[in-house]
């Protein structure tokens, strides 16, 4: 979900959480409009707190696909594939055929596939 519809659907949960059974409950309702507003209540929540928990919008997926023959000496690093900081990103990572990572050296780092340090 882009986060323009996150915005949307949160405010527009929000006002239905809070206009139309406020209007209600202000005169004098009676038992279906108690049980209409805390319905209608309930939903507003249920979607306020549906759109809170979605992800942003920045989902990709990355693939590689036979790659190879990366060197890395002296405290360099290489990665055939993928480089994923921490783990960051929303969608899938793909690493095909890939291969030759080298790492010679003191502090030197090799990675053939997805890195994800």
């Amino acid at each position: 979900m882009s986060q323009g519809w996150k915005i949307t659907v949160i405010v527009l949960a929000a006002a239905g959480v809070v206009s139309t059974p406020l209007i209600w409950l202000l005169d004098s309702p009676d038992a279906g409009q108690l049980v209409g507003a805390s319905i209608q209540a309930a939903v507003g929540i249920a979607a306020l707190l549906w759109a809170w928990f979605q992800s942003g919008g920045n989902h990709t997926d990355d693939t590689v696909v036979s790659t190879g023959q990366a060197r890395a000496s002296r405290g360099g690093a290489a990665v055939t594939g993928i480089k994923r900081p921490r783990g960051k990103g929303n969608g899938s990572a793909k690493a095909e055929s890939t291969g030759n990572a080298t790492a010679t050296g003191d502090d030197s780092n090799a990675v053939s596939g997805i890195d994800y340090s």
